[in-house]
């Protein structure tokens, strides 16, 4: 399986301060892969490197290929890039259908069968569409989210701690939404703290403590790990 996404030996700095330190990663054509890990791990820092908001100092980041490690946000999303933010950040005075709209902000042409791919997803966003963003439920709000999201067709989809301010039965809701996500052919990174819920979706993993991977495997594998288990997964 050829690399979508690949960082490698990538040393990121706050200042004087070492945040990821020989950081690598990549996530495969068509996978689903989690970064896990706690408060201050670094996963935040990891997902502005992917994204170019924060350059390595060392180290590179490549996309479909293609060396990223120097090219602005806006091309890497170009290139195929979109984001699910932490807490959705939807344009809440606006309706379903033009939050929906913004996500294709940068195509062209006819957007009829990209609705269509995302009202099949989600058929609720067809029935809300003419409803404001922000009078729509946790779990709505997210389904428009990803939905804004799908709207660029991109190659690759990340999602930034997505069961974040959510309640139990809604962050279920949500990782059957980024399973259908990846089930439907779009390659998945997702940034996370619920270990259990990630990896039981996911084909791969990787575990980041203070700014350094220390686990890497298969999701199934990461899951039995005892030391996991006792770290993430409260056994």
């Amino acid at each position: 399986m050829s690399a979508l996404l690949e960082l490698s030996g990538v040393n990121t700095y706050y200042g004087p301060i070492h945040i990821l330190q020989d950081v690598a990663l990549e996530v495969g054509e068509g996978e689903l892969v989690c970064l896990l890990g706690g408060n201050a791990s670094g996963k935040s820092t990891t997902l502005k490197t992917v994204l170019g908001i924060v350059r390595p100092r060392s180290g590179t980041v490549r996309f479909g290929g293609e060396d990223v490690t120097a090219r602005p946000t806006s091309y890497r999303i170009g290139k195929g890039m979109a984001i699910v933010p932490e807490n959705r950040r939807l344009f809440a005075p606006m309706t379903v259908l033009e939050n929906l709209q913004m996500g294709a902000y940068l195509r062209k042409g006819d957007l009829r069968e990209d609705f269509e791919r995302v009202y099949s997803l989600f058929p609720r966003l067809h029935e809300r569409r003419s409803q404001l963003a922000g009078t729509l439920s946790g779990g709505e709000q997210q389904m428009v989210a990803v939905g804004r999201a799908l709207m660029a067709r991109p190659k690759l989809l990340l999602m930034d701690e997505p069961s974040m301010g959510l309640a139990p039965i809604l962050v279920e809701q949500n990782f059957e939404i980024i399973k259908q996500v990846h089930d439907a052919g779009v390659s998945v990174l997702v940034v996370e703290q619920n270990a259990n819920l990630s990896l039981a979706i996911a084909d791969r993993g990787y575990v980041l403590q203070t700014g350094r991977i220390v686990l890497a495997d298969k999701a199934d594998a990461l899951l039995a790990d005892e030391n996991l288990k006792k770290a993430y997964l409260g056994r």
